[in-house]
């Protein structure tokens, strides 16, 4: 008759290591005391634009005479004249428009080359594919004043100097190395079957692209765009080179809205806090998609 073995003794699961001192003080910095210094440093950051907004609201003798906080005791001196007197300025709103003009077809141009690059050395096969990824990342250390001297004579050359297409030229050229490798990286990481699966029902590479590659780097896109328009929009060095009088964008004209005895400050900061506006209510419109761009692969 045979007998039946003892089970051994289940092993005792080893203690949990005693958290370190790094982990400790992540715990403690992670309760109400870490959300009340995040909101004080978020309040600080905030103090100059509600101070340039502040100065745009009052009158120039107002703002000669005492500091922006004296609208909080002084409610009186809040007044819309400098935006008034802002909007009738012929340069200043022909800069705008100048700015529009700029800001809007350099990052639609960024975005289409890079999407289709990015997805050709993603997932196209071709003789040097690696090396011209390489050269493309190469590009990213090359810095924009490098390139001022000689893309001048280039532009004057073919006759495109100071003009909004070469502004436009210049910034679409700057922005797709970093547009290139950042959606490519991003392309690479969808699954290859899904873009098999896509292949045997017969989508050829164009329709490969257009509904399933497109909808998947929708947020990566997204915060491409985001990126490249506030690049553009705020630049003043390029557009300061190569953008003369007529094609000028509003960060140049408010550069040059100064006084002979002083910088013109009334006009000054409400241009400045106009200018300001377009990109927050952009970065605003699209926030959820640019979160979800940049968090896109960090848990995979």
């Amino acid at each position: 008759m045979t007998t039946l073995q003892e089970a051994p003794p289940a092993v005792p699961a080893p203690p949990g290591r005693r958290a370190g001192p790094a982990a400790r003080a992540a715990a403690r910095l992670a309760g109400g005391a870490s959300r009340i210094v995040l909101l004080v440093v978020g309040l600080f950051w905030l103090l100059p634009t509600v101070g340039l907004l502040a100065s745009s609201l009052r009158g120039p003798v107002d703002i000669q005479q005492s500091g922006w906080w004296r609208v909080f005791t002084e409610p009186a001196q809040l007044t819309l004249h400098n935006y008034a007197a802002l909007l009738s300025n012929d340069a200043v709103t022909g800069s705008l428009v100048n700015t529009v003009l700029i800001t809007v077809p350099a990052t639609v141009l960024v975005v289409l080359v890079a999407s289709l690059a990015g997805y050709a050395l993603a997932w196209t096969e071709f003789p040097g594919r690696d090396w011209l990824f390489l050269a493309v990342v190469g590009l990213l250390v090359v810095p924009v004043q490098v390139a001022l001297i000689p893309v001048s004579k280039l532009f004057g050359a073919i006759g495109v100097f100071g003009s909004i297409t070469g502004v436009v030229l210049f910034h679409v050229a700057f922005g797709l190395p970093f547009a290139v490798f950042l959606l490519r990286n991003f392309f690479a990481e969808i699954p290859r079957e899904l873009l098999e699966a896509a292949r045997l029902d017969g989508a050829g590479e164009l329709r490969l692209f257009l509904t399933v590659v497109l909808p998947l780097g929708g947020p990566a896109i997204a915060s491409l765009a985001i990126f490249q328009f506030l690049w553009v929009w705020n630049d003043m060095l390029v557009a300061l080179i190569f953008a003369d009088a007529g094609s000028a964008p509003i960060t140049v004209a408010l550069q040059q809205q100064v006084r002979q005895f002083g910088n013109n400050i009334d006009v000054l900061s409400s241009g400045a806090f106009l200018s300001m506006v377009v990109p927050l209510v952009v970065f605003f419109a699209f926030q959820r998609q640019f979160v979800s761009g940049v968090m896109a692969g960090a848990v995979k």
